[in-house]
């Protein structure tokens, strides 16, 4: 085992927001950005790349560094632009 970050599948889902989804594969480890991602799927079937680096794991842990990186991903598509989808809020 060459990964030095690994997630089993109920860790994933202990931090899967409500309505959300996730096809479990095992998520993938990059060892170029070194670091281990998955994709879930929000409640709009707009896919979603949760990543954890691997100096944030070592530094927090890894279970934390999770929850920061769904945190960031949850947090973050509020910020996208989604007007082009037909989905975009009016000023």
């Amino acid at each position: 085992m060459n990964e030095p970050i690994t997630y089993t599948e109920t860790e994933v889902r202990s931090y899967l927001p409500n309505g959300w989804s996730l096809d479990w594969d095992g998520g993938r480890w990059d060892a170029k950005e070194r670091s281990w991602s998955t994709t879930v799927s929000d409640n709009v079937d707009f896919d979603w790349r949760i990543a954890v680096k691997s100096d944030e794991a070592d530094s927090v842990g890894r279970i934390e560094a999770l929850r920061q990186a769904f945190d960031r991903t949850f947090r973050g598509r509020f910020t996208k632009s989604t007007r082009g989808l037909g989905i975009w809020r009016k000023s």
